[in-house]
């Protein structure tokens, strides 16, 4: 993968605290992603803190160039970037990525993570597709009461995600659920804005995360839940955005989609997380782990579901 010529990654080879940069994984808009290894060869994660509307790193340079007119926004993304490291090197679940260590250099700051084996459950979605087959709710239920564990270990420590997605949520070799990418979590539970501007994939973020006017809680990880659950039962392919459902709401309820397909409950758990109206949610993972447990969804009021 290449990258921008103003906005290079950093090398391979490259010696950052001790660790050495293999190469890169992944970029999006505010960060890069390396595989890398300790002294001892041991594989680890790097993700570099790296704004790209506001920082440069030029061929032959380590150091990221900042613009004068942009430094307070870059500086006050670090600091958020560094406190969310520290919250979460403070967790350790099974099912959140664990952070070894954070550090400042080059002018911008690193997390490091554990590497996991395995694959995200949006490429095995898209194996069982090439294959010709649909996923298991019974898979589905196991995946995600594990991984709505760790998200509710995130939330009680004042966290959103916010960027939950099928290619987020990794499954180990032993089919152990881990959310990854906590790109999105320094904005904290409550705030409607991030000192960087949104951080969110069409599709999967919540109408809060997208101009609604309604404020961001675990409802808006929730919303992300259920278009992911819906995306798996869709062999992959993203749901209908929120902010064009707020204008013209196309996306046919999951529980009429694959009535044939899926039990009503797990089709009315999708549709109760993908409501538009962050009341009309559920407000706590708790409340869909329940469901997912096999308990009978009567912890909502019907009257929302005839459309």
């Amino acid at each position: 993968m290449s990258s921008p010529p103003d906005c290079q990654a950093l090398p391979e080879g490259y010696q950052l605290e001790g660790y050495r940069i293999d190469r890169m994984l992944s970029r999006g808009g505010f960060s890069i992603a390396y595989m890398a290894s300790k002294s001892d060869g041991t594989p680890i994660v790097i993700k570099e803190y790296l704004p790209m509307h506001l920082a440069q790193r030029a061929p032959g340079n380590q150091s990221l160039q900042v613009s004068v007119e942009g430094q307070g926004k870059f500086n006050s993304g670090m600091r958020s970037f560094l406190e969310e490291a520290k919250l979460l090197a403070h967790i350790r679940h099974p099912n959140i990525v664990a952070v070894l260590d954070f550090a400042k250099a080059n002018n911008t700051a690193y997390i490091m993570m554990k590497y996991e084996q395995g694959h995200s459950l949006e490429e095995h979605v898209f194996r069982l597709k090439e294959h010709g087959k649909t996923i298991r709710e019974s898979f589905l239920r196991e995946v995600f009461v594990h991984l709505l564990s760790g998200l509710r270990e995130v939330h009680s420590r004042k966290l959103l995600h916010l960027d939950l997605k099928p290619a987020n949520i990794y499954l180990g070799e032993d089919r152990r659920p881990v959310l990854l990418d906590f790109g999105a979590a320094r904005w904290g539970v409550g705030q409607s804005e991030g000192v960087l501007g949104n951080i969110y994939t069409r599709g999967f973020a919540a109408p809060e995360q997208q101009g609604s006017g309604e404020s961001l809680g675990p409802w808006t990880d929730i919303y992300a839940i259920g278009a992911t659950l819906y995306a798996c039962l869709d062999r992959g392919k993203t749901p209908q955005s929120a902010d064009l459902r707020m204008t013209g709401d196309e996306l046919e309820p999951a529980r009429r989609r694959w009535a044939k397909v899926y039990s009503l409950q797990l089709l009315e758990l999708i549709d109760w997380c993908m409501q538009l109206s962050v009341r009309a949610r559920p407000q706590s993972v708790y409340a869909l782990q329940k469901v997912l447990n096999g308990e009978l969804l009567d912890l909502v009021d019907p009257a929302w579901f005839q459309k």
